[in-house]
C-alpha cells in the first residue's frame, strides 16, 4: 500500500458473513488501511436471518430495525462504507481487478471478499416452476426477508400449507405458519426429523411433541410433483402415487452455495469456493471467500458460529494484526429452539467404534431425550432434546476436551460437573454462549467490567441472545454472576421504558419535551435530547412521533424515513413498488375502475390484485413511474405502506343485505374520509359491520364497529386476525354515527400518544387494560377527553394527500430509479447431453440442471 493511500477492499455480499467480516476488519483498524465498498443483492442493510422465523411467526416485525437489522443503512455511512444495495455483482475481471454490477456499476479492487452465501435448493419436480425464473404461485423458499414477507402476504389468503423438508428451517416455517391458524403438514423424505442434529429415537420424540401441537408430520414421503389449480398450487404429489391437497407450499429441502459468480470468474469451485487456511481462494491471492459460499478442507458450513470464526481469521490476516492467523475448521455445537422445543447437538450422534461409550436417557412422555458419546475419556458427541440444562458443561467439555465425571450419568443430570448455578462461574471465558451471534462468556464478562450491569444492556451491547433466544437464560446467569463478582448489583434496564433508543424518556415525557422545546425535526430532537448522540433506530419512530405532535408543521428529513414513507408506496422484493389507491369503505365506481385499468395498461403493471382490505393493488410499478401513476389514477393514496390509518372495510349493511341492522357503508366511508392517513405507532385497520354476523370482520380489527339495532353500535378495539388472532373488546355501545366517529377518534388519538413504536392495538389494549381505557376514554375520569378531541381534530384538519408529492418531489432522488431492473448477462453454465454449451441468466431460477446463480447473500 502506498503511504497515505488506502487500498480498496470490495466485499461482494452484504449478508451475515460479509458484514460480520467488515465489522471485524473495522475493529482491528481496517478503516485506516482500506476504503471499503460492499454490494448486496437485497435492497436493505444487513439483517439477522435467524430472526426470519420470528418474523414469520409474528413474534417480530420486518420493519423493526432493533429486532431484525444488525446493520441498518445508517451504519454504512457512519463507517465510511459505500454500499450498493439491491445491486448484484455479475462478473469479476481478475486481470483488471474490477467487479461489474447488474446496474452498470464498476468498482476496481485491491482486495476482494466473496461472501455470496447460499440459496434455497428447489428439488427437481413437476409443477414447481411456471418458467425458468418464476415459481408456481403459492410456492416459496424460506431464505430471505423478501421470502418471509411474501409468505406472510400469501398466508393471509391460504389455509393449508405443506412444508417440504423437516430440518431446522422446515420446522421453524411450519411453526410460524401454525401461528396464523394454518393446517400445516411437514413432509420428510427420510425417516427422521432434523436428521442432521438428531438420531432416530430423538427424532421420534420430537415428532410426538410437534404432533401434540397440531402439526401433521409425514416421514418417508418423497415429493415428486406439485399440482396447480385456480392460478396457484393445489396439491403435492408423492412418489407412492398419493397426494396431499394444499394451497401453499414452502420448500426447505436444503441450501446450495451461491457459486455462480465464482464459476464465471474462473475460481476453483467444488462444493463451494475452495480456500486455504487464511480463507484465500486457491487461485488468486487477492480474492477471499467467507461464509456459506466457502469450502475449507472439504467442509462447507451452514451455521453461523463457523462463519464468525472465519471472519475473525480473515480480518486478522487482511489487517496484519495477526500474520499467523489461520482457520483450522470448526467443532460444531448448536443450541437452538425449534418450534418452541429446546434442542442442543454437538459432534457425532452415536457410537462409531466398538469401544465408544454411549449413555442415553429417554422420557418420551415429557418430550425429553439426552445422550453422550465418549471416546478415550473425551466427549465427542452429545444430544439434548427438551431439557438443555447441562448444555454449558457439555459444550465446554466438547470444545476443550475437559476431564469427564466417572459417573457418566452425571453428564446428563445434576450429579456431576457444574450445576446450572455453578456453570456460569466455572465456564471458561472462551466458551461460546450465543451461537447465533458468536458471543463468548468472556465478551459478556468484559461488558460487565466496562460498567454495564443490566442483562438487557449486555445483550444489546454484545448481541448475545438476539438470535433464536435459546441462550438467554445462560446469558442472564453469566451477567448476574459477573455483576456479583464485581461487587455490584444487577441493574434494572431503564431503557425498557424509553420510546426510542438513545433518548431516556418514556413517550409522554418525550412528547412533553418536544412541545416545550419546540423541536420540529428528528435531528433537532436527537441533538437536544439524546445525551450519547443519535441512534439510527430512533429515526423512524421519531419521524412518526413528530407527525403526531406537530401534524403538518414538522420539518421533514428524508434520511429519517423508511423507503416506503419516502416514496409513498410499498417496496417489493424486486425493487418495484405496490400502489394501492384509496377506495373508501370498499366502494368504488365504474369510472375509477376504468382509470385503474388504463393505468395498468399504460405502465405495463404486471399484477393487479384484490386485497383483503377491499381495495385494488397495482404490483410491480417502477419507482420513476410513481408520480405518473398517481396523476393518471386521480385517486388519493390508500396508505397501504405506512404505520398509519389504513382502510375501513364494510359490508353492504342496510343497503342490500336482508340481515342489516345499520347503515355500515355510509359509516365506513365517513370514518375513512375523516381519519384517512393518520400517523400512528403501527398500522391501524378498521371495519364496520351492519349486524353481528361480522361479514366485514369488524370483531378482529384495530377498531371495529358493529350494528346491534336501533342505530346503536358496539365500538370494538384491539382485535387482530393476522400474525396474531384476537377478538376485540367492546369499549362502549353508542348511539348514532356522530358518536361512533367521535369515540373512535378519541381512542385512536390516545393510542397515537401512548402506544409504543410498532405496538399494534391488540397488544396496546391488553397492556393498558380495558377497564382503564373505559375509565379514561368513556367516563373521562382524568378529564383529558376534550384535549384528545382537539388534537385529533387538528390532525384531521392538517391532512394532505402524500401523492401530491408527484409534481413537486422533495428532492431530485425521491423518484429516481436507484435500483435499475435490467436483464442479466447470458453466461455459459454447463453442457447439454450433445456436448453443446447451455446458457442461462445469472438471475434466479431452478437450482437443478446445473444453473448457477450470481446472487449475493
Amino acid at each position: 500500500m502506498t503511504s497515505g493511500v488506502k487500498e480498496h477492499l470490495v466485499v461482494v455480499g452484504n449478508g451475515m458473513a460479509g458484514a460480520r467480516t467488515v465489522e471485524e476488519i473495522l475493529e482491528r483498524g481496517g478503516g485506516e488501511r482500506f476504503r471499503i465498498t460492499m454490494f448486496g443483492d437485497e435492497p436493505y442493510g444487513n439483517y439477522n436471518r435467524i430472526m426470519l422465523s420470528h418474523v414469520l411467526a409474528g413474534e417480530a416485525s420486518p420493519d423493526d430495525l432493533g429486532e431484525i437489522y444488525l446493520n441498518p443503512l445508517d451504519w454504512y455511512a457512519e463507517n465510511d462504507i459505500t454500499l450498493h444495495s439491491g445491486v448484484r455483482v455479475v462478473r469479476v475481471d481478475r486481470f483488471a481487478k474490477k467487479v461489474f454490477g447488474n446496474d452498470g456499476t464498476i468498482e476496481a479492487y485491491d482486495k476482494l471478499i466473496v461472501a455470496t452465501g447460499s440459496r434455497t435448493y428447489f428439488p427437481p419436480m413437476d409443477g414447481m416452476w411456471v418458467d425458468d425464473k418464476t415459481l408456481t404461485p403459492g410456492v416459496f423458499g424460506f431464505r430471505t426477508l423478501d421470502d418471509t414477507t411474501a409468505m406472510l402476504d400469501y398466508a393471509a389468503e391460504s389455509r393449508t400449507a405443506v412444508v417440504i423438508g423437516a430440518g431446522l428451517l422446515g420446522l421453524e416455517a411450519a411453526y410460524g405458519l401454525m401461528q396464523h391458524g394454518h393446517e400445516v403438514h411437514v413432509v420428510q423424505a427420510g425417516p427422521v426429523l432434523m436428521n442432521q442434529q438428531l438420531d432416530e429415537e430423538a427424532g421420534g420424540i420430537l415428532r410426538t411433541v410437534l404432533e401434540r401441537t397440531g402439526m401433521h408430520v409425514h416421514t418417508g414421503k418423497r415429493t415428486t410433483g406439485l399440482r396447480a389449480a385456480g392460478g396457484g398450487v393445489s396439491a403435492v404429489v408423492f412418489k407412492d402415487g398419493t397426494s396431499l391437497d394444499c394451497d401453499m407450499v414452502v420448500v426447505t429441502a436444503g441450501i446450495r452455495p451461491n457459486v455462480g459468480l465464482a464459476v464465471i470468474s474462473g475460481l476453483t469451485v467444488e462444493r463451494a469456493i475452495v480456500t486455504d487456511d487464511q480463507m484465500c481462494s486457491v487461485d488468486d491471492p487477492d480474492i477471499y471467500a467467507v461464509g456459506e459460499c466457502a469450502q475449507h478442507r472439504g467442509e462447507v458450513y451452514g451455521l453461523v458460529a463457523p462463519l464468525w470464526e472465519q471472519a475473525v481469521v480473515l480480518a486478522e490476516h487482511l489487517t496484519g494484526t495477526n500474520p499467523k492467523a489461520a482457520y483450522h475448521g470448526s467443532r460444531i455445537a448448536t443450541k437452538l429452539k425449534v418450534a418452541g422445543v429446546d434442542v442442543a447437538s454437538m459432534g457425532v450422534k452415536g457410537p462409531e467404534r466398538a469401544d465408544d461409550e454411549f449413555v442415553r436417557f429417554a422420557e418420551p412422555k415429557r418430550g425429553v431425550y439426552k445422550s453422550v458419546v465418549i471416546r478415550d475419556g473425551k466427549l465427542i458427541g452429545a444430544m439434548l432434546l427438551g431439557d438443555t440444562k447441562k448444555v454449558a458443561f457439555l459444550t465446554q467439555s466438547f470444545d476443550r476436551g475437559l476431564p469427564l465425571p466417572e459417573e457418566r450419568v452425571g453428564m446428563l443430570f445434576e450429579l456431576g460437573g457444574p450445576s446450572e448455578e455453578q456453570g456460569a462461574a466455572e465456564m471458561d471465558d472462551s466458551v461460546q454462549v450465543c451461537n447465533c451471534n458468536g458471543v463468548a462468556k468472556g465478551d459478556l464478562v468484559a461488558c460487565v467490567r466496562a460498567g454495564e450491569h443490566s442483562v438487557a444492556g449486555c445483550m444489546n451491547a454484545t448481541r448475545a441472545g438476539k438470535g433464536c433466544g435459546a441462550c438467554t437464560p445462560l446469558v442472564r446467569d453469566i451477567v448476574e454472576w459477573a455483576v456479583a463478582e464485581s461487587g455490584g448489583e444487577v441493574g434494572v434496564d431503564e431503557s425498557a421504558s424509553w420510546y426510542v433508543p438513545a433518548i431516556p424518556m418514556d413517550k409522554p415525557t418525550l412528547i412533553a419535551a418536544i412541545r416545550e422545546q419546540n423541536l420540529r425535526s428528528v435531528s433537532a430532537v436527537l441533538a437536544a435530547l439524546a445525551p450519547e448522540g443519535e441512534d439510527a433506530g430512533a429515526k423512524m419512530p421519531l419521524t412518526s412521533l413528530l407527525r403526531v405532535v406537530w401534524n403538518g408543521e414538522f420539518v421533514n428529513e428524508n434520511d429519517a424515513r423508511f423507503i416506503n414513507d419516502r416514496v409513498h408506496a410499498n417496496i417489493q422484493r424486486d425493487g418495484t413498488f405496490s400502489v394501492v389507491p384509496q377506495i373508501k369503505g370498499g366502494i368504488t365506481t365504474a369510472a375509477e375502475l376504468r382509470r385503474i385499468a388504463d393505468v395498468a395498461d399504460k405502465y405495463s403493471v404486471p399484477m393487479i390484485k384484490i386485497t383483503g382490505g377491499q381495495r385494488i393493488d397495482l404490483l410491480g410499478v417502477r419507482k420513476e413511474d410513481l408520480p405518473g401513476v398517481w396523476a393518471d389514477l386521480d385517486m388519493p393514496s390508500g396508505y397501504a405502506y405506512g404505520k398509519s390509518f389504513r382502510t375501513v372495510k364494510s359490508c353492504v349493511g342496510t343497503d342490500y343485505c336482508r340481515f342489516g341492522l345499520g347503515d355500515s357503508t355510509t359509516l365506513a366511508v365517513r370514518l375513512e374520509q375523516t381519519y384517512q392517513g393518520l400517523e400512528s405507532p403501527a398500522k391501524m385497520k378498521l371495519a364496520v359491520a351492519g349486524c353481528p354476523r361480522n361479514c366485514s370482520e369488524a370483531l378482529v380489527k384495530d377498531v371495529g364497529v358493529v350494528a346491534v339495532g336501533d342505530d346503536r353500535w358496539d365500538l370494538v378495539i384491539g382485535g387482530a386476525a393476522g400474525a396474531s388472532v384476537r377478538r376485540g373488546d367492546v369499549l362502549a355501545t353508542v348511539t348514532g354515527h356522530d358518536e361512533v366517529v367521535r369515540l373512535a377518534g378519541v381512542f385512536m388519538q390516545y393510542y397515537r400518544e401512548n402506544g409504543k413504536w410498532l405496538e399494534r392495538t391488540y397488544d396496546f389494549v391488553p397492556r393498558v387494560g380495558l377497564d382503564e381505557l373505559k375509565a379514561i376514554l368513556v367516563a373521562d375520569r382524568d378529564g383529558i377527553v376534550g384535549g384528545l378531541e382537539e388534537r385529533m381534530q387538528a390532525a384531521v384538519d392538517a391532512y394532505r394527500d402524500p401523492w401530491q408529492d408527484g409534481p413537486e418531489p422533495s428532492g431530485p432522488g425521491q423518484f429516481a430509479n436507484n435500483l435499475p431492473l435490467v436483464p442479466l448477462p447470458i453466461v455459459p453454465v454447463g453442457r447439454a447431453p450433445d456436448g453443446s454449451l447451455q446458457a442461462s441468466s445469472a438471475g434466479r431460477g431452478p437450482s437443478a440442471g446445473g444453473v448457477f446463480e450470481g446472487a449475493q447473500a
